[in-house]
């Protein structure tokens, strides 16, 4: 659906701060949503838009099931940025056990399952990268429908770029988890995500030998959406970094 769509200035209503919703993220998840309760009726879906096709479970939370995110980076589909992805992730027990990302407009998308390894669209096993620290590039997201959180984020990503070589923010959590796997980039940081911003993702990082938690140093990232992903020695410098930001944001 995103393909159809096109690639250019697109009507928005604005759900929250910073925050917006489009008829192609409804449309997408109408087409994803049809393929997995024809495939799977009996397991349970989260995704992004509400609405009586997708109804969350109690609580809002999902343990067993699908989490979709129709459309990853919205603001850049918007305007016209072409940074937009599509992420699929299937959980069991609480932990992502397959997933897929797609880039339609990049013409790039990523799959991958436990145990089974993560690939690329062409079938090229995706590997994180193995530079030295201080030669990484880390991808990271701004706390903007949190703005008391700015002042901590920042000190963290003081820490953070005093120890890597640079970074980039591009709008789509997804796919910069996603390439994070494929080496691309050598590390990811974000605060406040949903389980269907990066369920997918974080499945590929560690399929790809990385690895992915919370700010804090545990495996809560579904949960508070406060994550930290990259090679083993990337993911150890950004808890380190979060460490140094005065025990991570307020």
């Amino acid at each position: 659906m995103i393909r159809a769509a096109g690639l250019g200035i697109h009507a928005a209503e604005l759900k929250g701060r910073g925050d917006y919703v489009t008829a192609v993220d409804r449309e997408s998840q109408q087409v994803i949503l049809r393929a997995l309760r024809a495939a799977t009726p009996e397991l349970p879906v989260l995704a992004e838009e509400t609405g009586p096709d997708c109804v969350p479970p109690a609580g809002g939370a999902i343990t067993d099931g699908w989490v979709v995110d129709p459309l990853d980076g919205t603001t850049n589909f918007h305007r016209g940025f072409p940074v937009v992805g599509v992420s699929v992730a299937l959980l069991e027990e609480g932990v992502p056990v397959a997933g897929a990302v797609s880039a339609p407009f990049l013409g790039q998308s990523w799959h991958g399952a436990r145990g089974a390894g993560a690939f690329d669209g062409r079938g090229t096993r995706l590997r994180v990268g193995v530079r030295p620290v201080a030669e990484a590039v880390v991808a990271t997201g701004f706390p903007f429908r949190a703005p008391e959180r700015r002042a901590g984020y920042l000190r963290v990503l003081a820490a953070v770029l005093a120890r890597v070589e640079d970074g980039r923010r591009a709008g789509a959590a997804a796919i910069d988890l996603a390439l994070v796997a494929a080496g691309v980039f050598d590390g990811f940081f974000e605060l406040g995500l949903h389980a269907w911003d990066v369920a997918a993702g974080a499945l590929l990082v560690t399929e790809a030998g990385g690895v992915v938690g919370d700010w804090g140093g545990g495996q809560g990232h579904l949960a508070t959406g406060d994550i930290l992903a990259g090679s083993p020695g990337v993911h150890a410098a950004l808890l380190e970094a979060v460490g140094e930001g005065s025990g991570g944001p307020s």
